[in-house]
């Protein structure tokens, strides 16, 4: 098959087992470095992804993404603004929802929370249903002073399902012959749920009407506004799309309260991608020093191919080649292994007894797009690698490289 003569000879030269033993070793070990430094990137990468969509469904799942307070406004107005949040292309559902600090008692302990009273029974609320483990999340909306509470303060509060506790309210007060009380009234636990994630320390549900009971509101107080997107992080695009809607409403969102730490789970994983790199780049300064010494190696062959009738840029090019074959086998290598890798470090961590907790594994996500762009960047890293010695190569005399040949 007709192949252009630069890339010919390249090749030949990338492929020859003969030469300087010192130039093939580091030519190895530049295809070596950048195969274990692009490894590396792709198996962090993934695991940090998956980290970090693990966050974002166990914990951003279970809390509102956006809520628009009621204020002043009347229920009807509320409505109105429900139906037309609802038709966001963003919006994956919008849901009538109060909420108020509360503290759980019982004869064991106590704790506080965020008691969250919900109305809408559509099934996909926070995706809470899919975290219970245990009793009917219908029964928590449907029936009133019940609650659902996680597996953590189950233990810590040392109840079960079906057992009462008392949540007692710091912001509600009622009058009573001994002076100002907070207001409290004893729920039954109907539900149990758990996400493994710090989430479950602060959070417990029960149904809107009965937490409105529960906080002395009149029925004419209107709820606020809970708002789920499809992509949480996608926050600032809804809010600009929905500017004139949301006009004249106070509202928050989960940045409020979750926003530093997946900030801090993104400049991790940005500061370890970037160390992880390092090794690639070292691994590209070795394609420099081995085309630098094979360039000098090599100045006879370069004036005969120039005698024979080839271009000072057909030289560049055959080395350009050599240097750019090394970047594309270490980087077709390192993502083969870092993809494969990613896919079984839970079975290779098992294998070599690091296993991290009983039942929990390393969550894998990958992101077609980065890894695709971590393997370009790789192989534009090689290439840039080459034009120094490739053109030494070009600038090479064959007149005076041959006069004492």
């Amino acid at each position: 098959m007709f192949q252009p003569v630069s890339l010919f000879i390249g090749l030949r030269y990338s492929r020859s087992s003969k030469g300087n033993a010192f130039i093939s070793f580091i030519s190895f070990f530049s295809i070596a470095g950048i195969a274990i430094g692009l490894m590396a990137l792709f198996t962090v990468s993934s695991v940090m992804n998956g980290f970090e969509h693990s966050l974002k469904t166990n914990m951003l799942g279970l809390i509102p993404h956006i809520e628009v307070e009621s204020g002043n406004h009347k229920p009807d107005e509320m409505s109105a603004l429900k139906s037309n949040l609802a038709k966001s292309p963003y919006v994956e559902h919008v849901n009538l929802y109060r909420h108020g600090e509360a503290i759980l008692q019982t004869n064991k302990d106590l704790h506080g929370v965020l008691l969250q009273g919900l109305y809408d029974n559509n099934g996909a609320l926070y995706k809470v249903t899919d975290k219970i483990v245990q009793g009917n999340w219908q029964t928590v909306l449907n029936t009133n002073y019940n609650i659902a509470i996680s597996r953590y303060l189950s233990r810590k509060l040392g109840i079960g399902l079906g057992d009462k506790l008392r949540v007692i309210m710091p912001n509600a007060s009622t009058y009573t012959p001994l002076g100002r009380v907070p207001s409290q009234r004893l729920f039954k636990v109907a539900a149990i749920y758990e996400t493994g994630s710090e989430i479950d320390m602060a959070l417990a549900f029960t149904s809107g009407t009965s937490l409105q009971r529960v906080l002395k509101l009149n029925k004419n107080v209107a709820p606020n506004l809970s708002v789920s997107l499809y992509e949480p992080f996608e926050l600032d695009e809804f809010t600009d799309a929905s500017q004139l809607i949301l006009r004249g409403y106070n509202y928050s969102d989960w940045r409020s309260s979750q926003g530093t730490l997946f900030a801090a789970v993104a400049m991790e994983k940005r500061i370890m991608s970037m160390l992880l790199a390092l090794i690639v780049l070292v691994a590209v300064f070795n394609i420099v020093s081995a085309l630098t010494m094979m360039v000098s190696e090599k100045q006879g062959e370069v004036a005969i191919l120039q005698t024979l009738g080839l271009t000072p840029s057909q030289v560049q090019k055959v080395f350009m080649v050599q240097g750019l074959y090394n970047g594309v086998i270490g980087t077709l290598i390192g993502a083969f292994v870092g993809v494969l890798l990613s896919l079984y470090i839970n079975e290779l961590l098992e294998l070599v007894g690091l296993n991290l907790l009983a039942g929990i594994e390393l969550p894998v996500k990958f992101d077609v797009i980065s890894l695709v762009i971590i393997a370009f960047a790789s192989i534009a890293m090689s290439f840039l690698a080459t034009l120094y010695p490739a053109r030494k190569a070009a600038k090479v005399k064959p007149a005076e490289v041959l006069r004492y040949e």
